[in-house]
Parts: structure tokens; C-alpha cells; sequence
């Protein structure tokens, strides 16, 4: 350790002695050029520089001193340094002029003119400044020249390209050899970015393929929108490239921090292309900061993503209940191998267990709760309908007795567009739980609110998963009906946007999310296959198999007594209905009774009544 620190010590003050001597030479370079420039190349022998040059350095480097030039990175000038060295100058001219001009110790200095004042000042901050550029200049022109690597084309000549490809140059990369950028705005056509040109537009891409022998395609464009990446993908399917990969999303381009390692192959979430949500962190840190947290389901897709963003904002506890003890064993050795996992607490337990989630609230007192848990299945509950009340409607009311018991200030429930006129057991009991949850709001002084969305991009069981599988086997790709339409969006962005709809309700509100356009899940299916390279229908066939018991072929984010009312945040929504069920309790009751004794159409009938949109007739 001793001799790391040593060693640490020995390279600063090399350093420091290194800049000592650039800067000397530097100063004096300047002095001695601005009098040649001034007298013509000839000085007259009237000035004595040798009397001169030791009292400007020794101003002009204390000054550097005090503005701490000689600790600047030597790999990293930039502007911010630029700016810096300059402040510097004006004030070390600025001193030198006072010393020689007017506190001139007894006519010691033989005034000169002040034109070489000027000058002096020009080429002082020009040679400092390419004093400490020359290391750069030297990676730039022997390492960033992307000598190695596939010849690639970069899409997108914006800030997340130009901070690809500087990345690129700073990291030395020889995986990908950049060759120039494409970009369909016209005012970047011809011009150089990053000493690499704007070779044309997207519509380019296939003869610049064939002309250059790309061999890897860099879609550096994160906010486009969906049908942007369609036509670039469009583009590139013309061409014999399969390498294709993209960048991070916006926030990383603000952050500024888009490096080499954040590349990534694209995936279908990429061509769905949906903007990252932005949203009042500050407001999601009072929340949730220094509070124990209780989280259900969170060996799930949702669930899980909660514990993660959750534990960000530095809660005092997470306690992630699940009934699958191994996704909860496989997340908390996620957790321990990222952050340490110290303040998470996994718990093995069953929501409808009342009992156990009793013994739960008390041991942990938590502040607030999210329940992700539920049964998701359309066509499995549909056969199992006694679990789905079991789970989504008495495990909501058990966890929503506990939380008013145990005096929870929030309860935020997970919703889902199939609760909407629904079709299917599994809505119908979502539906019934948010009609559970605006009761209970009513009846205490907590904020208990659910949030409703559509199908999320990778959770288990969804489309996008199956679709993979069935790709990677050979296929054939299962669709139900070629007109069936879902909105998608990313787990982390619905996740995100759960939580600051929690951290904005008051109590009462069903929130809605703003998912987009509903896309068919013929057209995901067709992009999947194709993002393999392979053709849809050719190399792996797609098969309709008809509509399941239970599903629709589209679905609604709100129901015909709901208004829709924007909020703070673009996008989230409150679906506003006054009409609260105030018989819910006994119905529920009912619910339980039949389910318990396992009557499937008592528990059809019952979910009929308490949800008359309910239609378990509604596919053919």
C-alpha cells in the first residue's frame, strides 16, 4: 500500500514537473514570437528579453498554479480546459502589464508596445493549449483511425453517434471500423462528424453497403420513432448485412455517458420503438428514501424490474414477497452480484395466505406496498378460474386489510388493459380487484391507487418470449388471428412510470399509461423472424391458430363510464369514475364462497355482477 501511494506521489509530481517545463517554454515562445512579430523579425537591441522572460514566467506560472493547469487531464482537454487556460492568460497579461507599465520598481523594465501584449496573450493561450492537446492529437491520428475491425456504417450523425465514435477512438476499438455515418437530415449531408463523413441518407444504405463491403450496420438514433427504425430496417434488409446493432436510449445521450460496451444487438423492443419516459425523480426519492417497501410478485417480469428500480433510490428495506421460491432465489443473487442486495429481504409467501401476510406486516411495518402479484394467463385461468379469484381478487383484499391493520401510507396495485370490458376470467378478476382497492381508498386516509397497462415486452408467458422460442426451433411461429392487436411497452419504462404515478396520487385513482399504438402481433412475429435473418413464411412458416377461450382481439384502456384526464406527466392518465361499488365486500364473499368450493359457473356468475361488462362470451 505504501509503496502504491509512493508511486501514486512519484507519477504527480513527474507531472507536475513535465507541465513546469511545456508551460516555461511555452510562455517564453510567445514572448519571444509576439517581438518578432512586432519589429519584423528583428528585435531591436533596446529590448533585453533575458531581463524580461524570468519575471513573466514566474507571474504567468504562479497564476497557472493558482488556477491549477497543472492538474488538467492530459488525455481529456476540451473546451471546458480551453476556457480555463484562457481565464488563465487574460489574468497573467493582465499582471505582466501592471508589473512592467505601472508598478515598475524603479524604471527596472524598459516599457515596449503594448501591441506585443496582445500578441503575447493570442499565442500564450495557442501554445498552452496545443501543449496540452498534443496527446490527443497523437491517439487520435496512431490509435483512431479504425485501422481494424468490420468495415461499419453508423446511422444517425447526432449526439449519440458523436459519442460512439469518440468512445470508440478513446477506447483504441477493433471490433468495429467505422466508415462514415448516414443521416436524413439534409443540413449534415457532406459534412464531417468526428472526422468521419455524412455519406448520405437512410435511402443510401444499400449502395453504400455494396460500394464499401459494409459488413456491420450501428442504428445510433434512440429516439426515433417506430416507423423510423422500420424504414431503416427496411433499408438494411436489402443488403447482405446481418450484423445489426443499436445504442442506448435517450438518457444515457443526456447523461452523455454512451460508451462502446453499451452496443447491443437490436431486438424487437428496438423496432417497436418507443421514446424512454422521463419523469420527477425527486418526487419518486421522497417516496420511497429511507422507507421499508413491500413489494408482491417480485419474482416476476414486473415485479422483479420494482425491487431493481426501487432499491435506487435508497429505501431502508425491500422485502420482495413471492410464492416461487426459485425466480426469488435467482433475484437476490442478481442483487448481491450488482449492489451487495444488503437491504432486500426475500420472503416466500402466498398473497392469499392471510394468515402469513398478517405475520408479515407486523414483523416489517412497511410504508407502502406494491402488488405485482397475480395470475396473468388469459387461457389457463379460463380452466382454473377458482385460482385467479384466489390470487387476484382475495390476495388483493388480503393485502389491502393489512395494509389499513398495519397503517400503510400507499398501496399501488398492478393492473392490466384485459381488466377493460373483459373477456376472460383473468380481466374480470383485475377489474374486480380495482373496483377492491377504490373501496378500501374510501373507507381510510391512505393513498391506495392501481395502475393500468398493457402487455410489457419479455415478461414470461407474453408473446415475444413464445416467439423467440419458436424462431430459434425452427419454427413454425404461432399467431391466434392475423388481426389481433396489443400495445407494448418496456418493462423498465411501465415500471418507472408505476412508480411515479405513485409518488403523484392522492388515493382513488385508477392511473392509465400512455401506451402508444396497438401493433398487430402478426407484424411482431414477421419482425422477429426477420431480425434472425430469416423470411417470414419461407424460412419459418407462421400458422393461425385461432382465439383462445377468453381473449379479444383488442384491447381498451378504459371503460365506457370512464373519462380520461392527463396528468402532470404526458404520459400518464386518470381514468375518472365517481361510482363506487359499495356491496363489493359481500359480493367478494360470495366470490370466495364459490370458488372455495371450486363452482365455476357460480364464480362466472358472480364476476358478472360485480363487473357487467364482463362477457365470457365475447370470443367466437
Amino acid at each position: 500500500m505504501i509503496n502504491k501511494l509512493l508511486s501514486v506521489k512519484r507519477t504527480l509530481a513527474m507531472r507536475r514537473w513535465f507541465y513546469f517545463v511545456g508551460d516555461s517554454s511555452c510562455i517564453t515562445l510567445a514572448i519571444y514570437v509576439a517581438f518578432l512579430l512586432r519589429f519584423d523579425w528583428k528585435i531591436p537591441g533596446a529590448y533585453n528579453l533575458l531581463l524580461y522572460i524570468p519575471s513573466i514566467l514566474l507571474i504567468k506560472l504562479l497564476v497557472f498554479w493558482f488556477f491549477n493547469l497543472h492538474n488538467m487531464s492530459w488525455t481529456h482537454t476540451g473546451p471546458h480546459e480551453v476556457v480555463t487556460i484562457t481565464k488563465a492568460n487574460i489574468v497573467g497579461s493582465a499582471l505582466v502589464f501592471l508589473v512592467i507599465h505601472v508598478f515598475n520598481p524603479a524604471q527596472f523594465f524598459t516599457g515596449f508596445p503594448r501591441s506585443i501584449f496582445v500578441a503575447d496573450f493570442v499565442l500564450c493561450v495557442f501554445f498552452i493549449t496545443g501543449f496540452r492537446l498534443l496527446k490527443r492529437l497523437y491517439l487520435h491520428y496512431t490509435k483512431g483511425s479504425f485501422a481494424f475491425g468490420k468495415q461499419t456504417l453508423i446511422v444517425g450523425a447526432g449526439d449519440a453517434g458523436v459519442l460512439l465514435v469518440k468512445d470508440m477512438r478513446h477506447q483504441n476499438e477493433t471490433t468495429w471500423a467505422p466508415l462514415g455515418f448516414v443521416d436524413d437530415d439534409p443540413g449534415k449531408q457532406g459534412i464531417d462528424v468526428c472526422g468521419l463523413r455524412v455519406l448520405g441518407k437512410t435511402n443510401d444504405i444499400p449502395e453504400l453497403v455494396e460500394k464499401l463491403k459494409i459488413e456491420s450496420i450501428l442504428v445510433a438514433i434512440p429516439s426515433a420513432p417506430s416507423k423510423v427504425i422500420q424504414h431503416i430496417m427496411e433499408e438494411i434488409r436489402k443488403t447482405p448485412v446481418r450484423d445489426i446493432r443499436v445504442v442506448p436510449g435517450v438518457k444515457r445521450i443526456l447523461e452523455g455517458t454512451v460508451t462502446v460496451s453499451d452496443i447491443k444487438e437490436i431486438a424487437i423492443e428496438d423496432i417497436l420503438g418507443r421514446e424512454e419516459a422521463t419523469v420527477d425523480t425527486e418526487s419518486i426519492r421522497k417516496m420511497l428514501s429511507g422507507k421499508v417497501l413491500l413489494v408482491t410478485g417480485a419474482g416476476g417480469s414486473i415485479g422483479s424490474e420494482v425491487v431493481r428500480q426501487m432499491i435506487k433510490y435508497e429505501p431502508r428495506k425491500v422485502v420482495a414477497l413471492d410464492i416461487d421460491e426459485t425466480d426469488l432465489f435467482n433475484l437476490q443473487q442478481e442483487l448481491i452480484q450488482k449492489s451487495g442486495g444488503e437491504n432486500v429481504v426475500p420472503v416466500v409467501a402466498d398473497v392469499g395466505d392471510w394468515t402469513k401476510i398478517q405475520r408479515i406486516f407486523e414483523a416489517f411495518s412497511p410504508g407502502i406496498v406494491l402488488n405485482a402479484a397475480a395470475y396473468k394467463h388469459v387461457p389457463m385461468m379460463e380452466s382454473y378460474p377458482e385460482e385467479a379469484v384466489r390470487v387476484n381478487v382475495l390476495g388483493t383484499m388480503n393485502l389491502l386489510n393489512a395494509s389499513i391493520k398495519y397503517h400503510v401510507e400507499r398501496f399501488v396495485m398492478i393492473s392490466t388493459d384485459k381488466a377493460i370490458n373483459p373477456s376472460s376470467v383473468m380481466g374480470a378478476t383485475k377489474r374486480t380487484a380495482e373496483e377492491l382497492v377504490r373501496f378500501y381508498n374510501s373507507k381510510n386516509h391512505a393513498r391506495f391507487i392501481s395502475v393500468r397497462f398493457g402487455n410489457v415486452v419479455g415478461s414470461r408467458g407474453s408473446v415475444i418470449p413464445i416467439f423467440q422460442k419458436q424462431i430459434v426451433s425452427g419454427g413454425p411461429v404461432t399467431v391466434t388471428h392475423k388481426d389481433m392487436k396489443r400495445y407494448f411497452m418496456s418493462i423498465p419504462e411501465a415500471v418507472i412510470l408505476v412508480l411515479q404515478a405513485a409518488a403523484s396520487g392522492t388515493g382513488g385513482e385508477i392511473f392509465l399509461l400512455d401506451m402508444g399504438e396497438p401493433v398487430r402481433i402478426l407484424t411482431v412475429a414477421e419482425e422477429m423472424i426477420r431480425l434472425h435473418g430469416l423470411a417470414p413464411d419461407k424460412d419459418i412458416p407462421i400458422i393461425f391458430t385461432g382465439m383462445r377461450p377468453g381473449e379479444k382481439l383488442y384491447e381498451d384502456l378504459m371503460t365506457p363510464l370512464e373519462k380520461s384526464e392527463q396528468t402532470a406527466h404526458p404520459k400518464i392518465f386518470k381514468a375518472i369514475n365517481d361510482t363506487i361499488k359499495t356491496d363489493i365486500i359481500k359480493q367478494v364473499a360470495l366470490l370466495e364462497k364459490a370458488a372455495v368450493e371450486g363452482d365455476k359457473p357460480r364464480i362466472i356468475a358472480i364476476l358478472k355482477e360485480i363487473i357487467p361488462a364482463y362477457n365470457p362470451q365475447l370470443h367466437p
